[in-house]
């Protein structure tokens, strides 16, 4: 089995895409909002981290997360995050897919993949292109055809603040393309 090392810089901003357990497209229902927006709070509490960037599409989830000075375990972030929301997810009647007998042995849900794909920014370009990477997603995925029309976003947050005009992203444009990221390495299993 292979020896999986994660890169960690104290106080790092990192990039994230989590999947769901057989890409089950379950994650833009309001039961699975609500559990996953109350437990990265309930972490938060304990283990802070700011949410620079997020969106929830029905199988995965893309976030930026800036990790406090002297920080850098977000992977035990996650996993808090993650059997945090199974709980409560499982609890107030979501339902879990197949579980195989690795899963049985391990004591592991049918919820999540057991892995995320992790990539620390780099720099302001770096953070640039991945924050667009996540607002464009929901387009890129041919869910809207402009990222202002999905919901379940950070999206709305920055054209309050200032950082996008509301139609960015439009597909009459044509693709966007983010400098220094191949989507493909953001797949999950």
């Amino acid at each position: 089995m292979p020896n999986y090392r994660r890169f960690r810089v104290p106080g790092a901003t990192v990039f994230f895409t989590l999947v769901t357990h057989e890409r089950r497209g379950f994650l833009a229902d309001e039961l699975a909002r609500r559990c996953l927006r109350e437990a990265i709070r309930e972490v938060q509490k304990r283990h802070p981290f700011e949410v620079f960037a997020i969106v929830l599409l029905p199988d995965h989830v893309h976030a930026i997360w800036i990790l406090p000075p002297g920080e850098s375990d977000f992977s035990a972030r996650w996993r808090y995050v993650k059997g945090q929301f199974s709980r409560s997810y499982l609890a107030d009647g979501g339902e879990e897919g197949t579980l195989s007998p690795s899963r049985v042995k391990r004591n592991e849900r049918g919820v999540w993949q057991r892995r995320f794909f992790e990539h620390t920014i780099l720099d302001e370009r770096d953070l640039e292109a991945h924050a667009d990477y996540v607002h464009y997603n929901p387009v890129k995925h041919g869910c809207v055809a402009r990222p202002a029309d999905w919901p379940y976003s950070s999206f709305h947050r920055w054209v309050d603040q200032g950082h996008y005009d509301p139609e960015w992203g439009r597909t009459e444009a044509g693709p966007l393309a983010f400098p220094g990221i191949d989507a493909t390495e953001y797949e999950c299993e």
